[in-house]
């Protein structure tokens, strides 16, 4: 453990290689174990009253590499940029560890809830026999809240196209959606929904091929206190998302069951090319929802008529006034089947395992309040045959 240095020791020793901005900053902290002097920066005319100077136009934390975080964390590589902000893997000086260091945009009004989420999960599961990534501490670095957690291995999305694409062992996934379910029945407990359930956001633990844990909780919220309207990565959407209708913990589990299809496929089972196409590739599997979920979305005049016909099909009418139902067509090109003209069979890359698919089909329910819960699926027979 590094114990580091006052403000005016690290001043005394290496006041020369701080930037005049940093010679005043350095002041604010109570500990400095490193200065980043081996990165190329220039804060030269930055005020701290004009701490935005700091930021790109999109609102991000410019970063160089080597230089420090909160004078304590040094940045090694940089893993990952979305809307939400930035990751990057950085060296603790004060533990001599190794983290994965978030840093927000100063614009997310989410990170409050994403801080209490994270905080009310890592007191829930003190001993870590819960599979899902813990925050070790968040702090404030010019503007931006910063978060850091223990750094994990490739997740589930790089190891497929690591691969080329081809999927796992069906006896493999099987324990992999144990271990996601027992997850996930956690994290509904405590009342959370994740809301991004994707293999991007399912880590392999070091020196694991079977062990997983759940990550990133940014789009995270609790339920009955849902923030956003619009959530969760395209594929892997659920269709009371879609429609704007209200959603609860069930959305993960629509997630998941498209995960485990991707997993033993390699390919996402809903390609839809934008949101029109997603719920159209659900539809051409599925079939039609009820005419009680279809009114109970905000959102749902976009994808259906009046009469309720979903609107990517073509339409003819014949003498009796039935409409036929015909083939939709996807922007790029891609031929959409009617209503529920795609199998099963089709759709998992010829899976015969009929478990497998009975476990699927509860999963993808249109309906969030008949959608199989997590207690329950680690019940199934396709889960329960398999210890």
């Amino acid at each position: 453990m590094n114990a580091g240095y006052l403000p005016n020791e690290a001043l005394q020793h290496f006041g020369s290689k701080l930037t005049k901005f940093e010679q005043l900053e350095i002041q604010k902290f109570e500990r400095i174990y490193f200065i980043g002097s081996e990165a190329k920066k220039n804060h030269d005319g930055i005020s701290t009253a004009f701490l935005n100077n700091f930021d790109d136009k999109n609102g991000h934390l410019i970063l160089l590499l080597h230089d420090h975080i909160g004078y304590r964390y040094e940045i090694f590589e940089f893993l990952g940029k979305g809307s939400f902000g930035q990751v990057v893997k950085a060296l603790d000086h004060k533990t001599q560890k190794f983290v994965a260091l978030k840093l927000l945009k100063k614009t997310d009004n989410s990170v409050k809830t994403e801080i209490q989420i994270l905080e009310q999960l890592r007191n829930a599961d003190s001993n870590g026999t819960h599979n899902i990534i813990h925050m070790i501490e968040s702090f404030n670095f010019r503007g931006h809240i910063c978060i850091t957690f223990e750094l994990l291995e490739i997740n589930m999305y790089q190891r497929i196209k690591l691969f080329k694409f081809r999927g796992f062992d069906i006896r493999v996934v099987a324990n992999f959606a144990r271990s996601l379910l027992k997850s996930l029945e956690f994290i509904h407990s405590n009342n959370i929904i994740h809301a991004d359930i994707k293999p991007d956001n399912i880590v392999l633990k070091a020196n694991s091929i079977c062990k997983l844990k759940i990550i990133d909780f940014g789009c995270s919220c609790f339920e009955g206190q849902t923030i956003y309207t619009y959530i969760q990565s395209r594929f892997y959407r659920a269709p009371e998302v879609i429609i704007g209708a209200k959603y609860g913990t069930p959305i993960d589990i629509w997630s998941l069951g498209c995960v485990l299809v991707e997993l033993i496929t390699g390919h996402a089972l809903f390609k839809g090319e934008d949101e029109f196409d997603q719920l159209a590739c659900i539809i051409e599997l599925l079939g039609m929802p009820s005419t009680k979920f279809i009114a109970s979305g905000k959102r749902s005049t976009k994808f259906f008529s009046s009469k309720g016909h979903p609107r990517y099909c073509s339409t003819t009418m014949e003498r009796n006034g039935k409409i036929i139902l015909g083939k939709g067509i996807s922007k790029s090109g891609k031929i959409r089947g009617i209503p529920g003209s795609k199998t099963w069979w089709q759709a998992t890359k010829n899976m015969t395992d009929e478990l497998f698919i009975d476990f699927l089909k509860k999963c993808l329910v249109w309906d969030p309040d008949t959608r199989i819960t997590a207690s329950a699926a680690l019940k199934h027979p396709w889960i329960k045959n398999r210890h």
